[in-house]
């Protein structure tokens, strides 16, 4: 993935979209809509942190579902406990960029809201759902963190099917009914750390749901007795649906999924400039045919693709 800055020729085939698209304008652009100077914050002075330890994770013990693995593999997304492929060890580059910023380091602060993330798109069928999904499913074997990943693609959710799930009441219905606690909607898998929060019913105010302050409220008590849990958002495409725009308000990281040879500059600058009210996002480059510097991953341990 790419953050806003120079591409680095050595990214992952999944990052290389800065070496196909000229972003930056766009970029520039989306921030002087916002009032942001192109130049980043200046560091804030050094000092003393106590380091604290969380808690571990405790195992749930509670109802779990049972997700269908036979789908997973023949829709090509990563199976728990399975061989390593090249999807998989993709993932794990993209997902350590992420996990890093959500927690920062000895050397970084850590995003606000970072352990939100949001994945979208420009258009329809770019690959937000199937990389959204991968990257749960890849977060989910970690032995430090647990993931909830939440179907926010109100007006086509696919995230239930797509694990061989039934529906349940969602997001939508606990942002409109404040009588529902958002954890009674919550879906636990049979796939440690993995749980699932659906969409819930389509309204026809999705949007002003979400730009609702009880969303801030909602989304706080997804994580705030949680410090574990990483929050993964599959969003509506940004220029097919409203409801994007507005869940990057409420997150510290967008990942903006650019299909290879579909996915146009001037889409993807548009979609961009509707992201700014999050000021970390980065492009994933999806559906690559070759790799320029012949990276194979999967082959070294025997499993080529």
């Amino acid at each position: 993935m790419n953050k806003y800055s120079p591409p680095k020729k050595t990214g992952s085939l999944l990052e290389r979209a800065g070496e196909i698209y000229d972003y930056i304008p766009a970029v520039r652009t989306g921030e002087q809509n916002r009032g942001a100077s192109d130049r980043s914050p200046p560091e804030a002075p050094a000092r003393q942190v106590t380091p604290v330890t969380p808690r571990p994770i405790e195992a749930y013990d509670g109802p779990q579902v049972i997700v269908d693995r036979d789908k997973l593999r023949e829709a090509g997304f990563i199976v728990p406990d399975g061989p390593v492929t090249g999807i998989s060890e993709e993932f794990r580059i993209i997902k350590r960029q992420l996990l890093l910023a959500a927690k920062g380091s000895q050397k970084t602060a850590p995003v606000r809201h970072g352990e939100r993330i949001l994945i979208c798109s420009a258009h329809p069928d770019e690959g937000k759902t199937f990389c959204a999904l991968n990257l749960a499913l890849s977060i989910a074997a970690e032995k430090d963190n647990e993931v909830l990943l939440v179907d926010a693609d109100f007006a086509k959710p696919s995230i239930l099917s797509s694990l061989g799930l039934e529906g349940s009441k969602g997001l939508m219905d606990a942002l409109a009914d404040p009588e529902l606690p958002v954890e009674n909607c919550i879906i636990h898998t049979d796939i440690p750390g993995l749980a699932i929060l659906p969409a819930g019913d389509q309204t026809n105010a999705d949007t002003e749901y979400l730009a609702s302050a009880r969303t801030e409220q909602v989304l706080n008590r997804l994580t705030q007795n949680n410090p574990h849990r990483i929050v993964i958002f599959d969003s509506p495409p940004a220029l097919s649906a409203s409801p994007a725009s507005v869940l990057a308000t409420h997150v510290g990281q967008v990942v903006m999924v650019v299909k290879a040879d579909e996915t146009t500059e001037t889409a993807l600058r548009d979609a961009l400039s509707l992201m700014g009210g999050c000021e970390h996002i980065q492009l994933l480059l999806n559906g690559t045919k070759f790799s320029p510097t012949g990276r194979r991953f999967g082959s070294y341990y025997g499993y080529g693709e």
